[in-house]
């Protein structure tokens, strides 16, 4: 797996263009054919600083980032001294001439030539990089239209001849890099971000509400919802924080509406009141927490997976929930769907679990199925017998009738105290036991309904790396080479992080000859939940808190 795959890294300031270089470069790579992971690091600010923008790309499929770099596209002064330490043996540094190439091999592109504007460099740096990568000019032009279009044709053409240009005197170099082998035939290819997926799945599951305070690395869940809600008549609103934003979702959900709310772990931390509320009036929600490193502010526009445990036991009192980790671009789209229809199907809250990794990740993905999607379940409209409909009737399966008000002529009656099955406030201790009995009850279907972990190779014998989200990729890659060293290794991963099913993964876990938990935290939080809920104990962990997503070498030094 990516085997053959280059990675390209463009460095630079924020500000200069570098998102620019990337977006256009991972699309155009995606619809020539190829396979593509995009890995975002930048800093909390606005210009200055240093980002990155690095690209794997290969002819099959890639599945995660790689540490060394094949082609530096660097945009500052120091870019190439930050990532010197990390250029292969075949590496190839593009960097200003102005700048120079401090020994490098590579090319002295000279953009003051080249370019009528600075602004006009990132256009000159594809320029080179297509011809390099022997990628067909025609994918980056028409992109070219796409994005500059409305702007007029000078633009475009100014653009365009600007790319030629620099496409021209690359060829005149005569650089020696190894271009990209023919793409796979996979069919049809569209490339979107992790949150993009996540935004995507909600809408097919009929996803009509959001309502958000702006948080990163949540943000671009609502921000693709808002992109596509004249269209899709979604209704999005920008509360004054995120305790409004949750309440807010609340309202929304017992008016009949579908709602998803996107935040961070710090944004997260003020909804845990309206969590709590959700629990008790038995009202859906749908709850995004894009994670980066904490505690407080700690690294905004970084990656981590450590809200588990925040999100596990967040509000105060018991009441049931569900949390899935999406690991890839379809798990993104189809969890994002089950979510919505889990929270509706036992009204209670549900939470998506990503980072900040897999939400600025793109990728490219076949594009989704809605056919083959199961329908999502519904609130009443109608009951037949108004007068006597109790909003909390006590059921077997704890899963009470919910009617959305306005349709017929029954009250609909909710309330955040205790209460009894018709709705209203109770003190009343032998009906409060009765109540919690029957919203515990959903537990038992949760549980039931609640996704297997995946397992990849044959565990029996094996080296046996488990993980949750986004450290899938990294995991794989790093059993691929443990295979190719001789060592059997598998790989379980999980998209459920709560309700367990351990009879779906302890059997796994006791085949293999060593276990090892892979994720992003300090303290290891899925392996003492596991351990918490079942006794299993693993044989070692790999823990990443440093910002930065798993690799599949950072996972092999360790092991």
């Amino acid at each position: 797996m990516g085997a053959s795959a280059i990675n390209i890294v463009i460095g630079g300031e924020a500000g200069q263009g570098l998102v620019t270089v990337g977006e256009f470069l991972s699309r155009a790579l995606v619809r020539a054919g190829y396979a593509i992971v995009v890995t975002q690091d930048y800093q909390s600010r606005i210009r200055g600083g240093h980002n990155t923008f690095a690209i794997r790309v290969g002819s099959e499929t890639v599945a995660a980032p790689t540490e060394g770099i094949d082609l530096l596209v660097a945009l500052s002064a120091d870019a190439l001294a930050i990532h010197k330490e990390h250029l292969t043996d075949r590496a190839l540094v593009l960097a200003d001439a102005a700048h120079g190439l401090a020994g490098s091999p590579g090319l002295a592109i000279p953009y003051k030539k080249l370019c009528p504007k600075p602004l006009y460099e990132n256009m000159a740096a594809l320029g080179v990089l297509g011809e390099l990568l022997c990628l067909d000019p025609a994918f980056l032009t028409g992109l070219v239209a796409e994005k500059f279009g409305k702007k007029g044709e000078d633009v475009v053409a100014a653009n365009r001849q600007v790319f030629a240009a620099a496409a021209d005197w690359t060829r005149a170099q005569k650089a020696s890099f190894a271009c990209l082998a023919p793409p796979a035939s996979r069919g049809k290819r569209v490339m979107l971000h992790g949150n993009e997926a996540i935004a995507l799945g909600g809408m097919a599951a009929g996803v009509n509400f959001c309502s958000f305070y702006p948080m990163t690395p949540g943000t671009s869940v609502i921000q693709t919802y808002i992109d596509h809600a004249d269209r899709m008549g979604i209704v999005c609103e920008q509360a004054e924080d995120e305790i409004a934003a949750v309440i807010m979702a609340l309202g929304a959900s017992y008016a009949g509406a579908r709602p998803m709310v996107s935040t961070s772990g710090g944004g997260f931390a003020l909804m845990v009141e309206g969590v709590s509320l959700s629990g008790m009036l038995e009202t859906p929600v749908t709850i995004v927490v894009a994670q980066r490193p904490g505690p407080a502010t700690g690294l905004p526009t970084r990656t981590e997976q450590a809200d588990l445990d925040l999100v596990l036991h967040a509000g105060h009192g018991e009441f049931p929930r569900a949390i899935f980790a999406p690991g890839t671009l379809g798990q993104c789209f189809h969890l994002a769907h089950k979510a919505v229809d889990t929270a509706e199907r036992f009204q209670s809250p549900v939470f998506i679990l990503t980072d900040q990794f897999l939400a600025d990740s793109y990728r490219d993905v076949a594009p989704f199925d809605l056919d083959a999607l199961p329908a999502v379940s519904r609130a009443l409209t109608t009951v037949p017998d108004p007068a006597g409909y109790l909003r909390y009737a006590v059921t077997e399966d704890g899963v009470s009738p919910r009617l959305v008000p306005g349709f017929c002529e029954a009250t609909v009656v909710l309330d955040s105290d205790e209460h009894t099955p018709d709705g209203h406030i109770t003190e009343d201790l032998a009906v409060r036991v009765t109540m919690q009995d029957k919203r515990m009850r959903k537990l038992s279907g949760l549980a039931q309904a609640a996704l297997p972990p995946d397992v990849y190779g044959d565990p029996d014998g094996a080296t046996l790396l488990a993980c949750w989200g986004s450290t899938l990729g990294a995991a794989l890659e790093a059993a691929e080479a443990l295979h190719e060293k001789g060592e059997k290794a598998a790989v379980l991963h999980f998209s459920q992080l709560w309700p367990l099913a351990p009879d779906a993964f302890l059997p796994t876990l006791r085949k293999a000859r060593r276990t090892v938990m892979v994720e992003g935290n300090f303290a290891g939080q899925l392996a003492r939940l596991i351990r918490r809920e079942t006794g299993y104990a693993f044989d070692g962990r790999v823990n990443r808190y440093d910002g930065l997503p798993f690799t599949a070498a950072y996972i092999l030094e360790r092991l």
